[in-house]
């Protein structure tokens, strides 16, 4: 497939970004506090960061801002996501872009991995895994990384107790409203992958532009038509959604299977968590 040009490459980022922050508007800090914790456990200014599920290399960006000296390897299966990180990104030192299934067992071998990772992080991407897949790929990011690493996953983590479930939905819901009311745009840098939005006020590139929007505008360009249809290929575009995975014990639950201890929630704004662990 051609390669993007970065200006390309760069427009469509900004605009996912601008549809992301509708639904997540606590982003930027959840990004903050994760990179907060990489760099106070990894305990180096060189860490190996492994970035699942990395999109167009929102979080990969972010970290390399903090921690120039950080090798980030940035894990993902969506052609056109990846083509989008890596033009944006080309000539980037530090940052590696790799195409990877997780729920395919074996995928940490293309990592090709020097030593072993210090840290393994995600944002809003692995609740499209379903439960037993979720068991496999905790346990093989969990061979991936030393001893003492650290595991970090934000997304929307629903919560056990009935009661508290649906308080802590009603606060996203409200947050989300106020967030459609008054979003002027976003804040600089891309972002990984987003829970379907609704309800948004349509337009070319708008403020208010939902998840299934930007899809619809990027299948209409004919720069990304090849990545586009490679991606159609590959996935089902509602596949990642709404699966078992989005419940906190599931995370939990399969973290410990996995060999990882003294796991918590490490932030939160309502079910908008950053969960951690540690690799015994």
């Amino acid at each position: 497939m051609p390669p993007l040009d970065r200006d390309t490459a760069r427009a469509w980022i900004a605009r996912w970004d601008r549809q992301q922050e509708v639904y997540l508007p606590d982003r930027e800090d959840r990004f903050t506090v994760l990179i907060d914790a990489v760099e106070a456990a990894a305990g180096r200014p060189d860490p190996v960061v492994l970035d699942l599920g990395c999109g167009p290399g929102s979080l990969a960006g972010r970290l390399l801002d903090r921690l120039p000296a950080a090798t980030v390897i940035a894990v993902d299966a969506d052609p056109l996501l990846l083509a989008l990180g890596r033009a944006a990104e080309r000539g980037r030192g530090g940052l590696r872009f790799v195409d990877c299934d997780l729920r395919v067992p074996g995928w940490s071998a293309a990592l090709s991995l020097d030593r072993p990772a210090d840290a393994a992080v995600s944002t809003t991407a692995l609740h499209w895994l379903t439960e037993a897949e979720l068991r496999v790929m905790y346990t093989e990011v969990a061979g991936a990384l030393r001893r003492g690493g650290v595991l970090l996953n934000g997304d929307h983590f629903v919560a056990d107790a009935p009661a508290l479930a649906r308080l802590e939905r009603g606060l996203m819901e409200a947050q989300k409203r106020r967030s459609l009311a008054g979003h002027a745009g976003g804040r600089g840098r891309p972002c990984g992958h987003s829970v379907d939005g609704t309800a948004a006020t349509a337009g070319h590139g708008g403020a208010h532009e939902n998840w299934s929007q930007w899809w619809a505008a990027v299948a209409a360009d004919p720069r990304l038509a090849e990545f586009n249809a490679e991606r159609e290929h590959r996935w089902a575009a509602a596949a990642h959604h709404g699966t078992e995975s989005g419940r906190l014990a599931a995370h939990v639950g399969a973290l410990e299977a996995a060999g990882f201890c003294q796991i918590g929630t490490l932030w939160q704004r309502a079910e908008n968590r950053l969960l951690c662990g540690f690799r015994r």
